[in-house]
């Protein structure tokens, strides 16, 4: 008994913080509007690619989920990529990445 306790207790963070993942319905709009438009103007509209490149679930395949969050939330420095730290959590950085390397919703 003992040991399936401690296993549920070592389980228990990660399904505390995949049920915090997935935003509410207003938030969720404001995400997907703000990559939309903020990330769009740099990665074109469509995600497709433009001054930055292309944020499509082909062209991130390879990329780590955490490092993809890490350039959201802290920017590239010596890049036109910005930290977008202040307007975005860790939480709303990876729900975007997941988002974004399954296909990222239309507005």
């Amino acid at each position: 008994m003992r040991p399936r306790l401690a296993l549920l207790l070592l389980l228990l963070p990660a399904c505390l913080s995949a049920a915090a993942a997935a935003p509410d319905a207003a938030a969720e709009r404001r995400l997907v509007h703000l990559v939309r438009q903020d990330c769009g103007s740099c990665h074109g509209l469509t995600l497709k690619g433009g001054l930055g490149p292309p944020l499509t679930p082909a062209a991130l395949a390879d990329k780590p989920a955490e490092g993809l969050a890490q350039t959201i939330l802290h920017g590239r420095p010596a890049t036109p990529m910005p930290p977008f730290r202040g307007l975005l959590d860790e939480t709303e950085a990876a729900w975007i990445v997941d988002r974004l390397q399954r296909g990222f919703p239309a507005e």
